[in-house]
């Protein structure tokens, strides 16, 4: 392919005209890639990339059928909703069709994900808020992630789920005792940036009570991980039982493949009392033929190709191999995820559950060497994303964990290599990180020096493991 410039030269216009607010991945040393196809990417020189990453090219990264399908309806008419059109309602009726019947009323919007751009977002956001200047607001309360991991409640408590869900509870009461409301309880159906973490079965089916009973409503975020991610379910706040069902639940990322596109799905009832109001909703772009031709053709790919069942087969398969790691590797402290949704929480010791975050950007970077690209998340950055495209192959999966493998016993020959030599030198803890995971590192320092002064992310002298990471 063509390029117009140098990976040089695009990273140089990169710093110059788009802003510094705007990360890139591996920013120390970013890929520049000018082609995909379906789980693979392709950077400047050919290579090709296995996509860990990519929960937006939710079918595969350019999908002929989704490709043919915009450029189709691009050959006839692009304008906005407020013509009458078919590809709009025809979409809504099936994106209705895949929930409950309660959900059957929708508002289209075009940015695929929000991610906090409005002030009113990054307010309720902790992930943003919490890495800004910002502090929380008074009329915002954030409830405990329900981590039966590293969390107050974990997996050898009688019932987590009532336990967190009382914690929901409480933060409702102490509001009524100032006397406020509560207008609403948002959460991701399971939390990617938080951690890859899965709800305690229970949990939102009571949250949902008491939320309800305090006059709010209750909405889940599928953002990240709708749309058949989880492989039984099409939505993953199904797994959680027939008797919880949202009052909204938003979507966008793997609705349109690629294509930005986004939706809020919510009852007749809360539809007419936002109607009554008197505030009109319109949106450009929002549910525009083109978006909707593309949002059908995804959805026909999904049903087609099997890829719920992919999820799940597939998925199944990458959590036995992961588990087999966890019994090898010491720094594996978790493996936790539903289809292809999965999570790797990496860990100094399994006793203290102590975050391995050093470990996990240097992980990252070795892979990205071997051509898998993965990316590490979590309050504590030290969990390992898995989230590729829906057509991942069990091939794949192998090729990943062999890689995984071959990187953590190397980190952990060079970890063990280096305790025996400060025992026998009695050498004071010095951390040193490789140059690529450093320079990531000092960034995020001074994000976490904001989110929360008390910690620092990596600046403490933790082990020293690290000195001979760049050699592993």
């Amino acid at each position: 392919m063509c390029e117009l410039y140098s990976k040089q030269e695009t990273l140089a216009l990169r710093r110059k005209h788009i802003g510094p607010s705007c990360k890139v991945f591996f920013a120390a040393d970013p890929i520049k890639i000018v082609r995909a196809q379906r789980q693979y990417m392709f950077d400047e020189k050919g290579d090709q990339y296995l996509d860990c990453i990519n929960n937006v090219a939710h079918v595969g990264h350019c999908h002929p059928e989704v490709v043919k399908a915009a450029q189709k309806q691009m050959e006839l008419l692009n304008t906005n909703s407020r013509f009458l059109h078919d590809n709009i309602v025809e979409y809504a009726k099936r994106l209705s069709a895949t929930l409950p019947d309660r959900l059957s009323v929708c508002y289209f919007t075009n940015s695929g994900a929000y991610h906090g751009h409005l002030s009113s977002l990054i307010e309720i956001s902790p992930y943003k808020f919490q890495k800004g200047k910002d502090v929380k607001k008074e009329f915002v309360h954030v409830a405990p992630a329900p981590d039966t991991y590293r969390g107050k409640y974990r997996e050898d408590h009688a019932d987590p789920a009532s336990a967190y869900a009382d914690e929901v509870k409480k933060i409702i009461d102490e509001a009524h005792n100032s006397g406020r409301k509560i207008a609403a309880f948002i959460a991701e159906s399971m939390q990617s940036c938080g951690g890859q973490i899965i709800p305690p079965a229970g949990y939102f089916q009571k949250v949902a009570e008491y939320v309800r009973g305090a006059g709010g409503v209750f909405i889940a975020d599928e953002v990240q991980v709708g749309f058949g991610r989880v492989g039984k379910h099409f939505w993953s706040f199904q797994m959680f039982g027939e008797d919880f069902i949202p009052d909204i639940v938003t979507m966008g990322k793997p609705m349109g493949n690629g294509h930005p596109m986004a939706c809020v799905v919510t009852t007749r009832e809360i539809a007419e009392a936002f109607s009554a109001s008197g505030m009109e909703y319109f949106n450009t772009y929002g549910g525009n033929p083109v978006s909707s031709a593309v949002g059908l053709a995804v959805l026909d790919v999904i049903k087609n190709e099997d890829l719920q069942g992919n999820a799940t087969r597939v998925g199944n398969y990458l959590t036995e191999l992961l588990n087999k790691q966890k019994t090898k590797h010491t720094l594996i402290g978790d493996i936790r995820g539903v289809g292809l949704f999965i999570g790797i929480d990496l860990v100094k010791d399994h006793q203290q559950r102590t975050p391995a975050t050093a470990e996990a950007q240097h992980i990252i970077y070795k892979m990205k060497e071997k051509r898998v690209l993965l990316s590490a998340d979590g309050p504590h950055r030290n969990v390992l994303k898995i989230k590729p495209p829906m057509c991942f192959t069990e091939e794949d999966a192998k090729f990943m964990v062999e890689q995984l493998d071959g990187i953590l016993t190397g980190l952990e020959e060079a970890v063990g290599a280096e305790t025996e030599s400060m025992i026998s030198k009695n050498t004071p803890c010095r951390t040193k990180m490789p140059k690529e995971a450093q320079s990531e590192m000092l960034r995020d320092s001074s994000l976490e020096s904001r989110e929360n002064p008390s910690r620092k992310r990596n600046g403490l002298c933790t082990d020293s493991l690290l000195s001979k990471r760049l050699r592993t």
